[in-house]
């Protein structure tokens, strides 16, 4: 990872155009004892820091870089309710009563993030008009109907669109038809991020950042957190770090599939891109490698898809490839030019679940989020405090279980790495 002072480059065009302030603090408590530590200063880490601050548990987020310098600086930033798998396939893996009690979980996490804002006044450029998904083509509009009727039987605010919809909303008829999710929104993920950190120090949580943990041991009923500034003694632990989790536990690295996801930003674009996504939802879409698009507040367009950037903004195939895209949605607006190209990691897991583990006595982490990390972190964040609290493990929207490894994980991931590349190339031409 590069280092804060000698790599001060934006991480991603959240990074530089959040309004709210970074978080830049030292680590000072060499040898000091709190409730809890928490290990990475992303949406899962600073939600458990603020929800445990706001019950009276001393915290200490320990972030190797800065808030948000993993997944959640990199995001795309579409608060979407539910995961990958479409509803039915949900209850199926994991029985009737569960398979609820999860949907509604996290068809309700979109509205735990926004009340988050609220409550805090998080300037993340929030907007609270759904996220589109769209059908690249017939078999996608066919998968869209099916999860359409799904969300109807359970009475949830998805509306299936239908070509012209699409275009109204979208400005190209390049899709076949979409769903609008009217649970969900868009934030800037690096702005609510900052925002979380700045809650949870006003809740007289402390965030050191700069700060590498080497190692974690338990002893006497405390776990000893060794950094190279110092030691931290905690009753509990929570390991944050999700796709950017390290050797420090053993094995939990190997218990999730990393892949990339890549972005690219134009300039400002103005009154020329009104017609484009004109009510500001964010858009993914049904392909097997799926694209991203939305329109930040400054009338920059954004849009990504699976794989890392070759080159820059201003050269190389992602760029090639970002404004090809752009320019068979949007031909009246060509030739694109960009200003910020990034990427960020996601960990997948190998039946898209993600999972809370209790890795250790006082010790959870949170881990495979799918590519849904908004919801999921700002959710399982609180849902890893309320077990250091004392609470049941029922209470949660799936049940606590053990990190498995992917055995073919290092293959699979550079299986998808070539796959993403190809497609990149393949659509550049």
């Amino acid at each position: 990872m590069p280092n804060l002072l000698s790599d001060p480059a934006p991480l991603s065009l959240w990074d530089s155009s959040a309004e709210e302030a970074d978080v830049t603090r030292a680590f000072a408590e060499d040898g000091a004892q709190v409730d809890l530590a928490i290990v990475g200063a992303g949406f899962t880490g600073l939600s458990a820091a603020l929800h445990a601050a706001e019950l009276g548990l001393s915290t200490h987020v320990l972030e190797a870089e800065k808030p948000g310098f993993g997944g959640s600086g990199r995001n795309v930033g579409l608060v979407n309710a539910g995961i990958w798998l479409p509803p039915a396939e949900v209850r199926e893996k994991m029985g009737t009563a569960q398979g609820a009690k999860f949907l509604k979980a996290f068809g309700e996490a979109p509205a735990r993030v926004f009340d988050l804002i609220e409550k805090h006044q998080i300037r993340c450029e929030v907007t609270r008009t759904g996220t589109l998904h769209a059908a690249h083509g017939p078999s996608g509009l066919r998968d869209l109907e099916a999860r359409h009727a799904e969300w109807q039987r359970m009475g949830e605010p998805v509306d299936l669109l239908d070509q012209s919809k699409m275009a109204r909303l979208t400005g190209t008829e390049a899709f076949h038809g979409g769903l609008l999710d009217h649970r969900a929104g868009t934030i800037n993920p690096m702005g609510y991020c900052r925002g979380l950190a700045r809650a949870a120090l006003a809740q007289g949580a402390e965030i050191s950042t700069g700060v590498m943990v080497s190692s974690l041991a338990r002893k006497d009923g405390l776990w000893r957190v060794e950094t190279v500034q110092g030691t931290l003694l905690a009753r509990h632990v929570i390991l944050a770090t999700n796709a950017y989790t390290d050797t420090l536990w053993p094995g939990l690295q190997r218990s999730f599939t990393p892949i990339h996801f890549f972005q690219l930003a134009t300039p400002p674009l103005g009154a020329e891109a009104a017609h484009i996504l004109p009510e500001r939802q964010g858009l993914w879409d049904t392909g097997r490698v799926m694209m991203s698009l939305r329109r930040d507040a400054q009338d920059r367009l954004v849009i990504g898809s699976m794989g890392t950037v070759f080159g820059d903004a201003r050269r190389g195939l992602s760029r090639r490839w970002a404004s090809k895209k752009l320019t068979q949605l949007f031909p009246d607006l060509g030739p694109f030019e960009f200003e910020e190209a990034w990427h960020g990691q996601i960990a997948m897991t190998p039946d898209h679940f993600p999972r809370i583990c209790a890795l250790d006595d006082g010790l959870y982490t949170a881990i495979g989020y799918n590519g849904r990390g908004i919801t999921t972190g700002t959710l399982f964040g609180r849902a890893m405090v309320d077990l250091i609290t004392g609470k049941s493990p029922d209470i949660l929207p799936l049940p606590l279980s053990d990190p498995e490894p992917v055995t073919n994980a290092p293959i699979l991931s550079r299986l998808y790495q070539g796959a993403f590349t190809v497609n990149q190339i393949f659509k550049s031409l």
